[in-house]
């Protein structure tokens, strides 16, 4: 039988591996998603929501597996976990199942990091990218959010103790939020 390393590792660092290929298949169901929530198909929402945080964690699984990924990866897969993230949050204001306030926080949030990013980068002061944990922490919570919101209103279930359950949930990710967003300015002016 011939060895297949060679081509796993050719695969790994090409453009069409099957990590890149699931990401951009996250990245390319952000319209369904918008469409989803936009026309109350809630319950869809979520299985695809669901869907798309199991194809995050398989194409991560591929790409360590196969030598780390590749430049490509490297944007593709935070790209489509972003561009999700933050339609959901924009989406799901705009039916009234998630505060508008809270969507206006997290989009500026990640307004602010990228900006300063592209800031830093054109002064030529290129910053390396690495989440912090609260960043880490803000993500996982924000996930939850968006995943129980839209189970919640999907499949119509009003329970009070998951109500005010929400109400500790939202108010935690709009502090994470703001920790994470003022963590990342303050590292960005610690290393000019």
């Amino acid at each position: 039988m011939p060895d297949s390393a060679p081509l796993d590792r050719l695969q790994s660092h090409s453009l069409l591996n099957l990590p890149n290929l699931i990401s951009f298949a996250r990245l390319c169901a952000v319209p369904l998603a918008f469409w989803l929530v936009i026309d109350h198909r809630l319950a869809g929402a979520f299985i695809l929501f669901v869907l798309a945080g199991a194809s995050d964690a398989v194409d991560g699984w591929l790409a360590r597996r196969n030598g780390g990924g590749n430049s490509i990866g490297a944007v593709l897969d935070p790209m489509a976990d972003k561009a999700l993230l933050v339609t959901m949050y924009v989406t799901l204001a705009a039916v009234k199942e998630m505060p508008d306030w809270l969507a206006i926080l997290v989009v500026f949030r990640d307004l602010v990091i990228v900006g300063g990013f592209v800031v830093l980068v054109l002064i030529g002061h290129a910053p390396t990218i690495r989440p912090l944990f609260i960043s880490k922490v803000n993500t996982t919570l924000q996930l939850i959010l968006v995943a129980l919101t839209l189970f919640l209103a999907g499949f119509g279930f009003v329970i009070p103790a998951i109500t005010a359950a929400m109400a500790v949930l939202t108010w935690t990710v709009a502090a994470t939020t703001l920790a994470s967003g003022g963590a990342y300015v303050w590292r960005a002016m610690e290393a000019r």
